[in-house]
């Protein structure tokens, strides 16, 4: 689940009075900073000089680092990735896991979330943006879990955030936490893991 740019044309008003291209401006200083210096090294002076908007304006929207760094989020989560729809559950997962691999490890795509996961355990505003890009992710992924369920590969009422953390955790616990190599093979048996506990319905919700 990668993040891609708005696909608003510059210089549109955006809710709130932000123009399309101001954000977009902002969002790749933010990236930039993070990636370049890391949370503590990033300014509002650098943002401001390298996005070209004045350090006033950003104070004004933003209010400081955390509002900016909440911001690239937020624009992260205003894409129009969707779900990939493979024909079974086994091919949905496996390209979402693979998906994970490739941009957490891929040189050209791996810095810049990697820095804003970083950020996220330095400001408790972006850690907020964070749960929120990924609660509107795994709200995406309902229709996956819908067809998965109608094919008969899911229990009724199976949870998609639920199936999503499940394939998705023991990757970003090799790439953050114990720090070992992930590949196409790790992804395939996070995926076979999953699938077992999907059948076995460990991720239907049922209502109190």
């Amino acid at each position: 689940m990668t993040a891609q740019s708005s696909s608003v044309a510059p210089g549109t008003v955006r809710p709130g009075g932000r123009t399309a291209r101001t954000r977009a401006a902002v969002r790749d200083a933010v990236l930039a900073g993070l990636v370049e210096h890391g949370y503590p090294g990033l300014t509002v002076e650098y943002v401001a000089e390298r996005s070209g908007v004045h350090k006033t304006t950003l104070y004004r929207r933003w209010g400081g680092l955390d509002g900016l760094v909440a911001e690239a989020l937020d624009l992260a989560g205003e894409d129009d990735w969707t779900p990939p729809d493979t024909g079974t559950l086994r091919g949905d997962l496996r390209a979402l896991a693979h998906g994970i691999v490739d941009t957490f490890t891929g040189p050209g795509t791996a810095a810049a979330p990697t820095a804003l996961i970083a950020a996220s355990f330095r400001s408790e505003r972006a850690a907020e943006a964070l749960r929120g890009l990924h609660r509107e992710r795994f709200a995406r992924c309902g229709p996956l879990i819908a067809r998965a369920v109608e094919r008969g590969e899911a229990p009724a009422g199976t949870d998609a955030g639920a199936v999503v953390r499940a394939v998705s955790a023991p990757l970003f616990l090799r790439l953050f936490i114990t720090r070992e190599p992930v590949d196409g093979a790790v992804a395939d048996e996070a995926v076979e893991a999953t699938l077992a506990a999907v059948a076995a319905g460990a991720h239907v919700t049922t209502a109190d």
